[in-house]
């Protein structure tokens, strides 16, 4: 019994190294990444328990304690590797004041980037907001869309308007609605809206709704009690592609930065490396957003949808970018390339890899993933926000 245990465990511990290969395996990852500290302290008893029972089993004579030594083995490398991401994330956040410094030149709050008490003993991240939703198409739109707003209680204060992840042809806006909420707490409105759906929709019926959204913000800020000159646009995955194209191609003085999740910044290289037997189906995917492979008749729209080819000197918004290192279903490589375009257009910007995060890392914000996440986020709105 302890060695089939111990070796399930260990299995489930080496998703904090290993890419997942189906989205079983990606859900489990994520357990073993953002919630491995507690996994941690399971398996460290349970070596404890097995080394107690060989220590019995030497004693008796019993053969027992053979399979003891390689089930405590096991449960001691599950051990270290549950505990790892929680490592990784002091690492990482030993990094990112001064990091932001650098990149905005404002010195970080000197509150701490990972909070251990939090971690082990979780607490609600903020008290829930009321949540007001609204339409904001026209009311002759052929499909009605709606925003979720969340409200905080300081007047005039910016926007982070949210888009949903989803592969473009699935999610909604209530996604990760937690983070909604502590936003809030923060003191930043928050506007999660709704998109047109691949295939029914391809791009850039998503470009059009996001700049419907952000129009109708703008015309309602007075009832709203908004600032609507200082926006954020924040997406995740599908969101983060929408997000930053439209942010990067119309470039206003308005949006005042982008933030984007383990993303996707380059759909024409999107497409050379799409194939129909990798995790999302990819190829899927793009054919349904863009109408197949880019050729003369839609590469306007590859083009248009690709903040990689956006970016322009003193015009491209400030960006904060985030990926996981063994994400497998959007590769860590465009969140990089992005990156590296930034930086070679003197664009203020900063990119944090987490080494052992997979897709979807800021599921758990009391997590490694979402106190990174939390803290960098925080910094940044306060950054490019400030008046």
């Amino acid at each position: 019994m302890f060695l089939s245990l111990a070796a399930v465990l260990f299995a489930l511990s080496l998703l904090t190294w290993v890419k997942a290969w189906n989205t079983v395996v990606w859900k489990a990852a994520i357990i073993a990444g953002e919630f491995g500290h507690y996994l941690g302290l399971v398996t460290l008893v349970l070596t404890c328990v097995i080394v107690a029972y060989g220590a019995v089993a030497v004693g008796e004579g019993q053969p027992y304690w053979r399979v003891g030594v390689v089930a405590a083995v096991l449960a001691l490398a599950a051990t270290g590797l549950f505990l790892s991401p929680l490592a990784f994330a002091m690492r990482v956040g030993q990094s990112l004041p001064a990091k932001w410094e650098t990149a905005f030149g404002t010195k970080p709050s000197a509150g701490k980037v990972i909070d251990l008490q939090r971690m082990w003993v979780p607490v609600p991240v903020t008290s829930p907001v009321a949540v007001q939703t609204h339409e904001f198409t026209p009311n002759d739109a052929a499909e009605p869309l709606e925003l979720d707003f969340y409200a905080t209680d300081k007047p005039d204060a910016p926007v982070v308007i949210v888009v949903h992840g989803g592969g473009w042809d699935s999610g909604d806006r209530g996604q990760l609605a937690e983070f909604n909420h502590w936003l809030a707490g923060e003191g930043y409105n928050v506007a999660a809206i709704s998109y047109r759906l691949a295939p029914r929709y391809p791009w850039p019926a998503q470009r059009e709704d996001t700049q419907q959204a952000i129009d109708w913000l703008q015309g309602n800020a007075a009832k709203l009690r908004i600032d609507a000159t200082r926006l954020v646009l924040m997406g995740r995955s599908a969101g983060a592609q929408i997000a930053a194209a439209v942010a990067y191609g119309a470039p206003d003085a308005a949006v005042r930065g982008v933030v984007g999740l383990y993303g996707v910044y380059d759909l024409n290289f999107v497409w050379s490396i799409s194939r129909p037997d990798d995790v999302l189906n990819s190829t899927k995917l793009m054919n349904q957003y863009l109408g197949g492979a880019p050729t003369t008749a839609n590469q306007a729209a590859y083009d248009s949808a690709s903040a990689q080819g956006l970016v322009r000197r003193g015009e491209t918004p400030p960006t904060l970018l985030m990926h996981g290192t063994v994400d497998n279903l959007c590769w860590v490589k465009h969140s990089q390339r992005l990156a590296d375009r930034l930086e070679a257009a003197e664009i203020p910007h900063a990119y944090v890899e987490l080494p052992w995060a997979v897709h979807a890392f800021d599921f758990n914000l009391t997590g490694p993933g979402g106190q990174l996440t939390t803290y960098a986020v925080r910094e940044f709105l306060a950054a490019v926000t400030k008046r």
